[in-house]
C-alpha cells in the first residue's frame, strides 16, 4: 500500500492525473488491447479530470483505446419514500426503507440521463466530451433499467468481457464509503442496488438545491469486491472533512463500517491525499510516507507522452 501526500488539492489532483497518464501510455493500448479504467464521480476527481483533459488537448494523451467503467448511478425516486419523512430518517427507517425498496426496485424511476445531476451528465460534461474516447467504450450503470438486478449483473459481465479493470480510481465519503458501499456493506459485495445512508443523502443535497426531497435515496453501485478485483486501485482523499476516514483506512484494521479500509488488503493500492486529509493521522505515519515521496514520484516522473510512441 502506498500513501502519497501532496501539499494541497491541486497538487494531489495533478499527481493522480500524471499517474493515470503514465499508466495508460505504458500499457500501449491498441485496437485489440484496450486499457480499462474505473472512474468515480463527485467533487474530488474534478481536478484530476481537468488535468487529463489538458494532457489530451496538448496531444500527450489519447483515450481512443480506453474503456471506462463508472462506479455508480442514481436510481432516483421510488414511491416507497412516501412512507417516510425524508428529513428525519432514522436508522430504523432506513432499514425498513431498504427492505421495502427491494420489492419495489423494478418500479423505481431513475434520473433521466440528461438530468444535470445524473452521473451520465456529470461524466459527459466534466470529462468525456472533452477527450477522444468513443461513446461505446464508456460504461455507466443505467438507473432507468426495467430490471435493475439484471442491469447490475450485466455490468459485471461487461467488466469481465473487457478483461477486468486495469486501474480503478475512486473517491470516498466522510464516512469512508467507496462508490456507494455505505457503512456495513459487505467487503466482498458485487454490483447491486443500494439504499443510501442518511449522511450520504444529506451530503448530496448540495447538488439538488439543498432540497432533501429531491435527493435520490437509491443507487446502483459497484461492490467492494468489484473494485478489489481490479489489478490496481487508486483512491483520492482530500479535505479535512475526510481526515478521519483516511485515518480509518490507513491506521486501523479492516472494518465493514469503513468500507475503504478493505483496500489495505489489495496488493496494489495507492491512496493520494492532500495535507488537510492527514490531520487525524499520527505524526510518525505522515513522516514515514512523506519520506517515501522520492520513490512515489518515480511513478509519475518523467511524464510520458503518446508523441514519443508515434511511428
Amino acid at each position: 500500500m502506498r500513501l502519497v501526500i501532496l501539499d494541497d488539492y491541486d497538487l494531489a489532483s495533478e499527481w493522480a492525473a500524471k499517474y493515470i497518464r503514465n499508466r495508460i501510455i505504458q500499457f500501449k493500448p491498441s485496437a485489440d488491447r484496450y486499457f480499462t479504467l474505473g472512474l468515480p464521480t463527485g467533487s474530488t476527481p474534478l481536478g484530476c479530470y481537468r488535468k487529463l483533459i489538458e494532457y489530451h488537448k496538448n496531444g500527450d494523451l489519447s483515450f481512443k483505446y480506453v474503456k471506462t467503467f463508472n462506479m455508480d448511478e442514481y436510481v432516483g425516486e421510488c414511491d416507497c419514500t412516501d412512507h417516510f419523512s425524508r428529513e428525519v430518517l432514522s436508522m430504523q427507517d432506513l432499514h425498513k426503507l431498504s427492505k421495502y425498496c427491494k420489492t419495489r426496485a423494478a418500479d423505481a424511476a431513475g434520473l433521466p440521463r440528461d438530468h444535470p445531476e445524473s452521473y451520465h451528465s456529470y461524466m459527459w460534461n466534466n470529462f468525456f466530451k472533452h477527450i477522444d474516447i468513443e461513446p461505446q467504450n464508456t460504461h455507466i450503470l443505467d438507473g432507468n433499467a426495467s430490471n435493475l438486478q439484471t442491469e447490475c449483473e450485466a455490468f459485471e459481465q461487461k467488466i469481465t468481457a473487457a478483461g477486468g479493470i486495469e486501474l480503478f480510481v475512486g473517491g470516498i465519503g466522510p464516512d469512508g464509503h467507496i462508490a456507494f458501499n455505505e457503512p456495513g456493506s459487505s467487503l466482498v459485495s458485487r454490483t447491486r442496488v443500494k439504499t443510501l445512508a442518511k449522511d450520504t443523502i444529506v451530503a448530496n443535497a448540495r447538488f439538488f438545491g439543498n432540497d432533501l426531497s429531491k435527493v435520490p435515496t437509491m443507487t446502483l453501485t459497484v461492490g467492494v469486491g468489484t473494485v478489489m478485483d481490479a489489478r490496481e486501485v487508486m483512491i483520492l482523499i482530500t479535505g479535512a472533512h475526510k481526515a478521519f476516514a483516511l485515518y480509518k483506512a490507513i491506521e486501523e484494521g479492516v472494518n465493514h463500517m469503513w468500507t475503504v479500509s478493505a483496500f489495505q488488503q489489495h496488493p496494489r493500492t495507492i491512496f493520494v491525499c492532500d495535507e488537510d486529509a492527514t490531520l487525524e493521522l499520527r505524526v510518525k505515519t505522515v513522516k514515514y510516507f512523506k519520506g517515501l515521496m522520492h520513490v512515489h514520484n518515480q511513478l509519475v516522473e518523467p511524464m510520458l507522452s503518446v508523441k514519443d510512441y508515434m511511428d
